[in-house]
């Protein structure tokens, strides 16, 4: 659920997403709260992700991953917003721990409307390389 990859390094990662109406999480027009949660996840996702990706592997096609929330510390969701808005999505790992398949991280996710703060979160993520 991320349109565009803003920024990413391997600290941050800022997202864009416009929400439209046949989204699994749209309900009476507007983006539900589990729909800001999973796009903090994907947006947060990106960061770790990019560590098992070569540079030059612009198609995604040189890892097989799985990942999962494996904690939500703090969720504050203030706004949801309409279909046809884009959002923005901010994020910043705060620790990680890599073995030799898996890495478990911890993040910060911030997502806007324009300027508009309409959720913000804490939350872990387990990401398995598969190979």
């Amino acid at each position: 659920m991320l349109d565009k990859i803003l920024l990413l390094t391997d600290e941050e990662v800022s997202a864009s997403f416009l929400i439209k109406e046949d989204n699994l999480f749209v309900e009476h027009n507007y983006f539900n709260e589990m729909g800001l949660v999973e796009n903090a996840a994907q947006t947060c996702s990106s960061i770790v992700g990019k560590s098992y990706f070569d540079d030059d592997d612009v198609d995604g096609e040189g890892a097989k991953l799985i990942g999962f929330i494996s904690a939500i510390k703090k969720v504050t969701a203030f706004s949801c917003p309409k279909v046809g808005s884009t959002i923005i999505s901010n994020a910043k790992l705060t620790s990680r721990f890599d073995s030799e398949s898996y890495s478990v991280c911890s993040l910060e996710c911030h997502i806007f409307e324009a300027s508009t703060l309409l959720l913000s979160c804490e939350l872990n993520l387990m990401i398995k390389d598969l190979k």
